[in-house]
């Protein structure tokens, strides 16, 4: 089995959802992550926090710079993320669809690197 990262794009500026509507993914989110679990797909999973409360840590030769906010300067970020086995792409793309719909977000869907047989 192949693992995915089925990671959750938000969009900065976008209109904020109800309370409702909030509550309302958080419970389809809740019922998906039950059944990733009982199927044995689930891995690991979980939301974050905006991206304005990313720190970025990076080396300059033997300096180490640590800078807040996202490293990318971009309106999208990830909001949140699955990680799942699937036994191929067209498996990790039916759990995409079913987290699109729990979340109300788009998701994409990767493949992590194989390891090194050795």
């Amino acid at each position: 089995m192949k693992q995915y990262l089925l990671s959750v794009a938000m969009i900065e500026g976008a209109p904020p959802r109800s309370d409702q509507d909030t509550q309302k993914a958080f419970e389809q989110v809740a019922r998906l992550n039950d059944e990733m679990q009982a199927a044995g797909t689930w891995v690991f999973g979980g939301g974050l926090l905006p991206a304005s409360s990313a720190t970025v840590v990076r080396t300059k030769g033997d300096d180490v710079i640590v800078t807040d906010g996202p490293f990318a300067e971009s309106k999208e970020h990830i909001g949140g993320f699955w990680v799942i086995t699937a036994a191929d792409l067209d498996e990790a793309l039916e759990w995409a669809t079913k987290a699109t719909r729990a979340c109300g977000e788009p998701v994409e869907v990767r493949p992590f690197q194989e390891e090194p047989e050795g």
